[in-house]
């Protein structure tokens, strides 16, 4: 059985760069580490709107012990409006 989670947000305009690249490394390193029972996906939109979909199968949720994903989270209400 897998769990779909959507998330949506904006970031503040000075913020929309630094969001990407910390997204960008999540994805490098679950290429790198390749974790298997995820699935997951960023859009960047023109307004600064980030939305995530993450479909995990695997338990424990490889999200949970990715230290890019820490990193991403740390913050994150300091980077959106």
């Amino acid at each position: 059985m897998s769990n779909t989670v959507v998330v949506r947000y904006r970031t503040k305009p000075d913020q929309a760069d630094i969001n990407h690249e910390l997204v960008a490394a999540v994805f490098a390193e679950l290429a790198d580490t390749d974790p298997g029972g995820v699935r997951y996906g960023t859009m960047r939109l023109a307004d600064n709107t980030f939305i995530h979909i993450a479909e995990i199968e695997a338990d424990p949720n490889p999200l949970s012990t990715s230290s890019a994903f820490a990193a991403f989270q740390q913050e994150i209400g300091d980077r959106c409006e």
